[in-house]
């Protein structure tokens, strides 16, 4: 096991309030870091990223940073923009 991962499963065991909500938050960052490694693995820059979807660099910055809130049709979007496709899974 990680550091990081033996550190949250320490943390989630001693402080509730840190475990409430731990999964759909983490889900959340993993989006973001998703979209910023797609869009970094093709070589676009966020100010590029941003003229293609038609926004501002800091649109881009709060996606990649705070998806926890982000729409499916943005996240197909992106995908576009980059030339890939979206899919959705639910397991």
């Amino acid at each position: 096991m990680s550091d990081l991962n033996a550190y949250i499963s320490k943390r989630r065991a001693k402080d509730a309030a840190f475990d409430e909500g731990f999964d759909e938050g983490y889900s959340a960052f993993k989006i973001g870091v998703l979209l910023r490694q797609v869009r970094e693995e093709s070589g676009i820059t966020q100010a590029e990223m941003a003229k293609r979807l038609h926004t501002q660099k800091s649109a881009i910055s709060r996606i990649e940073n705070h998806a926890e809130d982000i729409r499916l049709s943005t996240l197909k979007k992106f995908a576009s923009a980059l030339g890939r496709s979206f899919e959705v899974s639910i397991r």
